[in-house]
């Protein structure tokens, strides 16, 4: 048993060293800086700072985007891993890959892909063009930066989705059909029910990355649209102001623990538990 023990702390510290390296170490960083001035007092300015409005509005922006983006993400997931859990399951596995094959791709490829397909000279207006419908400006569009979110994180609404049906039990719809519930019905208060988790780890799988973007709004939105990430990179990268760009990211960090925490909470209150 002891030598068990040993042999299991051994196996664990891989992981202690990374989560200590790469994780803890970077939160006290950020709450270093966030914390002090630039001669390294103790200050509470930088997040006075951030109350007002040209900051209030980038963290509504922020959420709207997400939110829009992972609304969006879930109408469009929802029927999508529903039809592949009801597949075969070599055709579930082959749908799967179709799936994930766009993230195999790097994320700077893909967005640059959209920039070809939204510009005025891209590839739908020259579409639009042929059948005499005219240019219609997307590129450079609060629109093109929720498709850009939507495309790069779908897959993640998908697959914890698909996961949550693909375990659901059959008898449980046999069931609420005998009981005389029709298709809608039983979607709606078996189906659903029995698939939250999936939906709720969907959601948190979206929201978080969609609220800390930077790069989708640079190139689909053209610059005119800041979000958070965007703030927190120019704090970094070219106002050289580390102290306020970390009290932006710290107090992203505590908005995205405060969404993830409601929503395991919700799971857990409606017999759900998030992956």
């Amino acid at each position: 048993m002891k030598k068990r023990s040993l042999l299991s702390q051994a196996a664990a510290a891989p992981h202690i060293v990374w989560s200590v390296l790469f994780i803890i170490a970077p939160l006290l960083f950020v709450a270093y800086y966030a914390l002090t001035d630039a001669d390294g007092n103790f200050t509470l300015s930088n997040f006075g700072s951030l109350f007002t409005a040209e900051y209030l509005e980038i963290f509504l922006r922020s959420a709207c985007f997400a939110f829009l983006a992972t609304v969006i993400c879930l109408v469009i997931a929802y029927p999508v891993a529903y039809f592949i859990s009801k597949t075969s399951p070599k055709t579930q596995k082959l749908l799967i890959v179709l799936v994930m094959l766009p993230q195999w791709m790097n994320f700077l490829i893909r967005t640059y892909s959209w920039m070809a397909i939204l510009e005025d000279t891209g590839i739908i207006n020259t579409v639009l063009g042929w059948v005499g419908l005219g240019p219609v400006h997307m590129i450079n569009t609060a629109g093109a930066v929720i498709l850009g979110m939507v495309y790069n994180f779908l897959p993640y609404m998908i697959l914890p989705i698909y996961t949550s049906l693909s375990k659901l039990d059959p008898r449980f719809v046999e069931a609420s059909a005998d009981l005389g519930c029709n298709a809608f019905g039983t979607l709606l208060h078996v189906i659903l029910p029995l698939s939250r988790s999936g939906i709720i780890s969907g959601i948190t799988m979206v929201f978080v990355p969609s609220i800390s973007t930077f790069y989708i709004s640079q190139k689909l939105g053209g610059g005119n649209f800041d979000l958070i990430g965007d703030t927190i990179e120019r704090q970094f990268q070219s106002a050289y102001n580390y102290n306020l760009g970390a009290a932006i990211s710290f107090v992203l960090m505590v908005l995205i623990i405060v969404s993830m925490t409601v929503m395991n909470r919700f799971g857990e209150e409606e017999g759900g538990v998030v992956a």
